[in-house]
């Protein structure tokens, strides 16, 4: 894939310090009078399996941004939220008021087809993502299951909507998403024996016989639901006799990833999902989406994600979180498919973006790729509001038409880490440095 090589230079290792990687960060000395095109200030997440102080992309884009944030070296970095969110709402620098609120006084910003669909409000969430230890085995409900388990459990589910995501790595991105193969899990199931230790025999051998999604079903669900006192024991097996195998098999048995998954979350089932669930790295530019009711787990690495405004994750494995196993077993879609099938591509739409646009109406993300030397882009006007990221290079020449509405300043020039709002209809011109290779995204609403 093509864009994917293009972005190898921003690829780093969570052992190493990620400030060779990436361009400077903006000069501390800017003052807001040299911002003048309505650029935002994001929310910060630290989660605690986010990447520890200014190692985070996270934090790099964050400090970028706003030269005033403390970075402590402590701190988890986890995720940058671009949107409307009432857990994180962005800033609209130079105002004090959110985006929220400016949506709401200024609806005509989002475009006619998005307040048809979705209301006066935003329909997506914009983010980046730092991961350094796994995130939770988890699913999203469809939209009408959402709707359920939100009057049933508001407590636990807050809310009606759907979550569908999307990924676009920005490092090679480690994660787990859908079931393997079948010739794949029978052979872990017939060389693991610690595996069908805690699926059980029974279980275990019917999927052996017959490898049908029933079946896979069964094994999942007997797995999730084993004692705690077989899950040690057989986790303790394993861990024995890791050391023993030779460094094929131990490949073979993902080793490493399984140890780097039990020093996280020691005794816990879920080190034993490696051997159910795809395992894949996207590359740079490479994409994943996940839809309703499809099993995941990010693992490790940095990307971008966007996704349909919602708080509904229903988790089992891998996490201290809540854990609703039985929700999560009842609403799985269990196929069956190779890695490389849950990869999402994107397709050019012009010479210097590639669009990804999944099969729901929420969001859409452009990645903007400008190599150096390139004197100025056009972004391509769409029917929704938008949200851009810098992620890479500057341009010191912004120009948007027609002017935004409202008494926002706007920006005459964007660096790395800088995010601004368009609103429906609007062109972005920049005009960029010499030399200054120049990458964004991009999200939006395509109806």
């Amino acid at each position: 894939m093509q864009v994917a090589t293009s972005i190898v230079k921003l690829e780093f290792s969570h052992e190493e310090s990620y400030l060779k990687e990436f361009p400077k960060l903006r000069n501390p000395t800017a003052t807001s009078e040299t911002t003048r095109n309505m650029e935002l200030q994001c929310a910060v997440q630290k989660y605690a399996w986010g990447v520890r102080g200014i190692e985070s992309s996270v934090a790099q884009l964050a400090k970028a941004a706003n030269p005033e944030l403390e970075v402590a070296e402590d701190q988890p970095f986890a995720e940058l939220w671009m949107g409307t969110h009432p857990s994180g709402p962005t800033v609209v620098k130079g105002t004090g008021g959110t985006l929220g609120d400016y949506i709401s006084k200024h609806p005509d910003v989002l475009g006619s087809p998005v307040i048809q669909k979705f209301g006066k409000s935003l329909p997506y969430l914009f983010k980046v993502l730092s991961v350094n230890q796994a995130l939770s085995i988890q699913a999203h409900p469809n939209k009408s299951h959402a709707e359920q388990l939100h009057k049933d459990r508001p407590d636990v589910y807050k809310d009606p909507n759907h979550k569908p995501e999307m990924t676009i790595a920005l490092t090679p991105f480690q994660a787990m998403c859908g079931f393997r193969p079948a010739e794949q899990i029978v052979k872990h199931l017939k060389e693991i024996h610690e595996l069908k230790k805690v699926i059980g025999d029974a279980a275990a051998d019917a999927f052996i016989e017959n490898p049908t999604e029933e079946n896979l079903k069964a094994c999942f669900s007997a797995m999730m639901n084993a004692s705690k006192d077989t899950i040690a024991s057989a986790l303790s097996e394993l861990l024995q006799r890791f050391p023993g195998m030779d460094s094929g098999k131990g490949e073979e048995l993902l080793r490493e990833l399984f140890l780097r998954l039990h020093e996280k979350y020691p005794g816990d089932v879920g080190c034993f999902s490696i051997y159910l669930l795809n395992y894949l790295t996207l590359q740079p530019g490479e994409s994943m989406f996940l839809g309703p009711n499809i099993i995941h787990a990010y693992l490790l690495g940095d990307c971008i994600e966007c996704m349909a405004c919602s708080d509904n994750v229903v988790r089992a494995g891998l996490t201290p979180k809540y854990q609703d196993v039985e929700t999560l077993v009842s609403m799985l879609e269990y196929g069956m498919v190779p890695a490389e099938s849950r990869k999402f591509q994107g397709s050019k739409v012009d010479q210097f973006t590639t669009f990804y646009n999944p099969p729901v109406p929420d969001f859409a993300v452009d990645m903007i790729e400008v190599p150096s030397g390139t004197k100025q882009c056009t972004l391509r006007q769409v029917d929704s509001a938008s949200i851009l990221l810098v992620v890479e290079g500057e341009a010191d020449g912004v120009e948007v038409s027609p002017p935004p509405v409202g008494d926002v300043p706007v920006a005459t020039s964007v660096l790395r880490g800088s995010v601004l709002f368009l609103a429906a209809g609007q062109s972005l011109t920049l005009q960029f440095k010499a030399g200054s290779r120049f990458l964004a995204f991009r999200a939006i609403c395509v109806l």
